[in-house]
């Protein structure tokens, strides 16, 4: 490789950490929960998307050994040639059954799948209109597509209001409305009655991606629009974050929908079928999920606590409800020097800042789940406190 060319990646490098941008990762040495092994330490995990704290339930683990000794290791196939074994199945139709929809498909991961939805669904006589804060993978989605591209400000009602209007005027054969269900950086949730509202009003298709939310939002679980009441057209997941904490994605919703993303999805057709103890320990966590009320009280009355105390010490925190509780710090250099100053003290976060989030909006992105006791969170608050006075974010 050419000189000049590692030369200029390595000034592109330099000025990630000038900026205070640079993202470094540590190494746990202890299975996913409340509490993890970093760098020798046993500390209070606040930054990982295990909300119901599945990621080391025995029950997944079982599920996953025995698959491996029933059905392999890997498929080394796409499915279509000769990688779908019966537990890929089971899983569909048990996700299906779980989100109320016809059928779902299985992905490497959500990324994939919003990867592969919206260019067999859209040509370019349709629309797509995009909140402006959804998640990366709906952003490359879309631009995979040749549909028409519109874009909202973020839970602005009267703008996507306006620009369901301008697709519907222009043309367009097709409207697609693409949203999170939860907003991952801010813990909003998406305004889904009143974008089911407009949706149905000019006739347009709802896709929510509910990654942040299926398994302990809503009754059983089951996400966004069962919170809410209303019916998305197509919900996206993965079992990464509540459902286990391992990877695996899918796109849920009408039958045809399904049977075309099985035809043409790209991430579908060209990559390899999830490993069965993937598929087993998914299983298994729907099991648990369905019945895990207990879990979801516990995991909300954390959020509730988490939030009380850090507003008590004096942090600005945006509102909200849901169990991401982010922590503004606005400074990119504050964000990494209060991660650090945390760490020293036993309490495992991560900060946030461009391109993750935009610039001047540097943040630790603070996250409940149900593996965390009382006796944590109150360790952790003081902990916040106390790096919070020695970075200077409190006076």
């Amino acid at each position: 490789m050419s000189a000049p060319f590692l030369d200029h990646i390595r000034t592109t490098l330099d000025g990630i950490e000038a900026d205070g941008l640079m993202k470094r990762e540590r190494q746990i040495t202890s299975p996913q929960g409340g509490r993890v092994q970093v760098d020798g330490r046993r500390v209070i995990n606040l930054c990982a998307n295990n909300y119901l704290g599945l990621a080391d339930h025995p029950a997944l683990i079982d599920a996953a050994t025995k698959a491996m000794s029933d059905h392999g290791f890997g498929m080394a196939s796409v499915r279509f040639i000769c990688g779908t074994h019966d537990l890929h199945r089971a899983l569909e139709a048990r996700l299906a059954e779980f989100l109320g929809t016809d059928d779902s498909i299985l992905f490497a991961a959500c990324f994939d799948a919003n990867g592969a939805l919206f260019e067999p669904l859209l040509g370019p006589e349709d629309a797509v209109i995009s909140d402006a804060l959804n998640h990366a993978s709906i952003i490359d989605g879309i631009r995979l597509s040749k549909a028409r591209r519109f874009r909202y400000a973020n839970s602005d009602m009267a703008d996507l209001e306006a620009q369901l209007r301008a697709a519907r005027e222009g043309g367009a054969r097709h409207i697609m409305i693409a949203t999170d269900g939860v907003f991952s950086m801010d813990g909003y949730l998406a305004r889904l009655p009143e974008i089911r509202a407009l949706a149905d009003r000019y006739e347009a298709l709802l896709m929510v991606d509910d990654c942040h939310a299926t398994g302990f939002m809503g009754p059983k679980g089951a996400g966004t629009p069962a919170h809410f009441g209303v019916r998305a057209d197509i919900l996206t997941g993965t079992l990464g974050k509540a459902l286990g904490g391992a990877l695996g994605g899918y796109v849920a919703g009408p039958q045809p929908v399904v049977d075309l993303l099985r035809q043409r999805g790209r991430p579908y057709l060209f990559s390899n079928a999830l490993p069965p103890a993937i598929v087993a320990a998914g299983l298994a966590a729907l099991d648990i999920v369905e019945g895990a009320d207990d879990l979801r009280a516990r995991l909300f009355e954390h959020a509730d606590y988490w939030r009380a105390g850090l507003e008590r010490a004096g942090f600005e925190l945006l509102p909200g409800e849901h169990p991401i509780i982010p922590v503004m710090l606005h400074d990119a250099h504050k964000a990494q020097a209060m991660a650090a100053r945390l760490f020293e003290q036993g309490v495992y976060v991560s900060g946030f800042f461009f391109p993750v989030v935009p610039k001047g909006q540097a943040r630790i992105r603070t996250q409940m789940n149900a593996a965390l006791s009382r006796e944590d969170l109150d360790e952790a608050l003081a902990a916040f406190a106390q790096a919070g006075r020695d970075t200077g974010v409190l006076t």
